[in-house]
């Protein structure tokens, strides 16, 4: 009678904790707190437990259109696309209805004299003309405000760890959180620097307007002005704001880019591969039995592993090689034992490991 007591309450407690978790994160004001050596935790509680628009983000595509009655295929999946040789852009989806509000900006000759952006170095704030930004030693800039964190507010901000930099770096949302993600997994990244600037510049009808970017990415093609902001949220206002910073950037010579989501099945697939991006001591040799097995040509994953000496290991080892892109999979599928996995065409090896 008393197991059965103690199995009737445990059941009840654990009811009750899930419900708080659903609520508190579909209201924004998630307690759920990183454990470590479980850095995706939150990512598979949000999964879990938050309704997602599944044109804003990836997400439960096919549960939100069976609940619906709707078809499970989503119009935009990404097909062929091999994560050894995408980009950011192969990976997000881009808002890019901002251009029709360059009209509302004041555009005359000289307009990037007039136009300013603010950094800051330490305690000290300093600003230049959009003209002179790219000049600017962004490298050793801080954020330009701070992260806020108050009861109730909608959004978490965090650290997320980023292989790439070998630091931990702040968000403000889950939205870019992803983001980060994503960015560390495409490979050329440098430095992310989180709301990297105060951009102040005029409109048509005379005001002044501020605007701070999220995101500023060094990678080795070039820099990355960047905004996150899930589709249902954009306004008006804000499209002005995107359309400045996209003027701004090209006036540098700078790349922007607004991401409201993901393809689908991206962010299962990253995170799912995160796991292995960490150092991993190799001492069986498995890594270089996966390569050699790989450049017969492409296999599947179960496959792949099974000729190593020690399968159950090699999948480490192959999530590992996966991440750091010395192996590339389809990403146009979910990752199981079926995906299909090949070498590398350049089978590069980044951060002098693999």
């Amino acid at each position: 009678m008393v197991s059965v007591a103690c199995d009737t309450v445990a059941s009840g407690l654990a009811g009750l904790v899930v419900t708080y978790v659903r609520v508190a994160l579909q209201q924004g004001r998630s307690r759920v707190h990183r454990i470590p050596g479980i850095p995706s935790l939150r990512r598979d509680l949000r999964r879990r437990f938050v309704p997602r628009d599944p044109v804003a983000r990836e997400g439960h595509w096919g549960v939100a259109s069976a609940l619906s009655g709707g078809s499970s295929a989503e119009p935009d999946a990404c097909t062929g696309l091999w994560s050894d040789a995408c980009d950011l852009g192969d990976l997000a989806r881009l808002h890019t209805r901002f251009d029709a509000y360059r009209k509302t900006l004041k555009l005359a000759a000289g307009w990037s004299d007039r136009w300013t952006a603010t950094w800051r170095f330490g305690r000290t704030p300093v600003t230049c003309s959009v003209r002179n930004l790219a000049e600017v030693e962004a490298a050793r800039s801080r954020p330009v405000r701070r992260f806020t964190w108050r009861t109730g507010q909608w959004h978490r901000p965090g650290l997320e760890y980023l292989v790439s930099t070998d630091r931990h770096h702040g968000f403000e949302s889950f939205e870019e959180e992803l983001l980060l993600l994503m960015a560390d997994f495409v490979g050329d990244l440098e430095e992310a620097l989180a709301q990297p600037f105060r951009l102040q510049f005029l409109t048509a009808d005379g005001g002044r307007v501020e605007h701070t970017p999220d995101f500023l990415l060094l990678t080795g093609s070039g820099p990355w002005l960047l905004d996150v902001r899930p589709a249902g949220r954009i306004r008006p206002e804000d499209e002005v704001k995107f359309a400045a910073s996209a003027e701004a950037a090209l006036a540098v010579g700078w790349n922007y880019s607004v991401v409201t989501g993901w393809r689908r099945r991206v962010v299962r697939i990253v995170d799912a591969l995160s796991a292995g991006r960490r150092e991993l001591t190799d001492q069986l040799g498995l890594q270089d039995q996966l390569l050699r097995a790989a450049a017969s040509g492409p296999l599947a994953f179960g496959e792949l592993v099974e000729q190593c000496s020690y399968p159950a290991i090699a999948r480490a080892h192959a999530l590992h090689l996966l991440w750091h892109r010395n192996l590339g999979i389809d990403m146009s599928a979910p990752l199981t034992d079926t995906s299909l996995v090949r070498l590398a065409p350049d089978n590069h090896l980044r951060g002098g490991e693999r």
